[in-house]
Order: structure tokens, then C-alpha cells, then sequence
């Protein structure tokens, strides 16, 4: 049995057009989830590591990236820089970056030291403690401390700012300090023995959101799919219509004779 298709150019291109669309789209976000579990697999085996004793050596970002360090030095408690837009479980807040000279060096790295709570009061700033003198601290090299939209022109870096993103070299450029490229996301307390109560220390996995690129990479598979199979379906009942309007003027044709 035959069955009469009947192709249209603009539902065509259109199908054709969102289908191309769907399965890029798809495998952006199936790229995004790879890179991820890359990352996740690089963590885990990073884990087991023994922490790296970060010196004064400028050190690109790649070669240490999610590796933990230590370093000992102090902090430049004069520049304490407020990362806004960092909530945590609900709860708005910030992350608090100071830069961190290292012992024997001019060399500094910024080390991202905790989470803190904003206050009612927008703009006021929230209470913490800096230990004075030479400690040692551990944490994980990150390349980026996160980024958030910019509403308006970005804020001037200054002692005690309240930006929504910062680099190390603009960093570097404000302070006028030898920074590492890098970050440093402290794990361990700023002393031996110390609970830092004050300062949350649970920071985002890089390699989080898997499931969800891969939840949306089938979304777009499926608009894909779907937009060939309307086209396909459609055709047909055009088609069908088309052949049925046939058969009535014959008929009607061959009743008049």
C-alpha cells in the first residue's frame, strides 16, 4: 500500500533548521558533561596525593590546577577583598580573598579563605579574624574563583571592596603585589589545632552539574527528533488529504459523465 507524501520547502528548511540546531546544542552539552567527569576523574586521583609545598616561583595555573598545596607565610590582613554573590545553602554571603605572602619571597598567592554570611545591612560587613604572624595553610589551586553577572560597572579594587569578580593579574595590578596566577581554596584551619568557626569552608565541586548537562543534552536530542518526526507525520497528512481531495473530484468527475 502506497502512501502519498506531500513535501513542503519552508516546513522543510524549518524541521531541518531546528533538527541541526538540537543536536548541536546536544552535543555542546554532552562536550560540557565529558569535560566534567574529566575533571571529577582528575580530582579523585589528585585526592590520594600528598599536598605540594607551593614556593615563590611563579607557577602557570595548569600545572597545579585542583592540586592541594601547602604554603606558609602570612597574611596581607590590610587587603581583604568580599567576593558578593556567593550564597550558601540558601543564605546570601560572600567569599572572603586575601592575598598571602609567601615566607622567604616577595611572592604572594590570593587564597580565597572562607564563606561568610552577608548582613541584613547591605554594604556592612561581616566580622572575622586574620591570625597574625607566620602560619601554614592547605588547599586546592584553582584557576578561577567563579563568576557572576556584572550589574553595572565593576567596582574598583580596594582594601575591603565588595566586587562580584576578580582575577589575579587585575589583582596584581591594584595591590601592586607579585601574585601567583592562581587561587588557593583553603581547606585546612589558619592554625595547627584551630577551628576556624567563623569562616565555612565548603566550596563548589568543579565537576558538578554531570547529570544536568547530560539531562539537558537529551532535551535537545529530543527537540531534534521531534521536529523531524512532525514534519515526517504532517507530510503525510498532507499527503493523505491531498489524494483524498483526488479521489472526490474523480468521483464527482466520473458521476457528471
Amino acid at each position: 500500500m502506497r502512501f502519498p507524501f506531500h513535501f513542503r520547502p519552508i516546513p522543510f528548511i524549518a524541521a531541518l533548521a531546528l533538527a541541526v540546531l538540537g543536536i548541536a546544542l546536544g552535543n555542546w552539552q554532552q562536550g560540557r558533561a565529558a569535560q566534567k567527569l574529566a575533571v571529577q576523574e582528575k580530582l579523585a586521583a589528585l585526592a590520594a596525593e600528598a599536598p605540594v609545598a607551593l614556593g615563590a616561583n611563579m607557577t602557570p595555573a595548569a600545572s597545579l590546577e585542583y592540586r592541594r598545596v601547602s604554603v606558609t607565610g602570612e597574611f596581607v590582613a590590610d587587603w581583604p577583598l568580599f567576593l558578593a554573590n556567593r550564597p550558601m545553602a540558601g543564605r546570601p554571603g560572600y567569599y572572603l580573598v586575601m592575598p598571602f605572602k609567601i615566607a622567604g619571597s616577595h611572592t604572594h598567592v590570593l587564597v580565597m579563605r572562607g564563606w561568610l554570611p552577608r548582613d541584613a545591612e547591605f554594604g556592612k560587613l561581616p566580622a572575622y579574624a586574620t591570625p597574625s604572624g607566620t602560619v601554614t595553610i592547605e588547599g586546592i589551586v584553582v584557576a578561577s574563583a567563579g563568576h557572576v553577572m556584572d550589574l553595572g560597572a565593576a567596582a574598583p579594587l580596594a582594601p575591603k571592596a565588595i566586587v562580584q569578580n576578580i582575577d589575579p593579574q587585575a589583582a596584581a595590578q591594584a595591590t601592586g603585589l607579585a601574585l601567583q596566577p592562581f587561587f588557593v581554596q583553603q581547606t585546612g584551619p589558619d592554625q595547627p589545632g584551630a577551628v576556624d568557626n567563623m569562616l565555612l569552608r565548603v566550596w563548589p565541586s568543579p565537576s558538578s552539574g554531570i547529570d544536568k548537562h547530560r539531562g539537558y543534552a537529551f532535551q535537545w536530542y529530543a527537540l531534534a527528533a521531534m521536529a523531524v518526526l512532525f514534519f515526517v507525520i504532517t507530510g503525510f497528512r498532507s499527503g493523505s488529504k491531498q489524494a483524498d481531495a483526488g479521489k472526490r473530484e474523480a468521483s464527482t468527475s466520473d458521476a457528471g459523465n
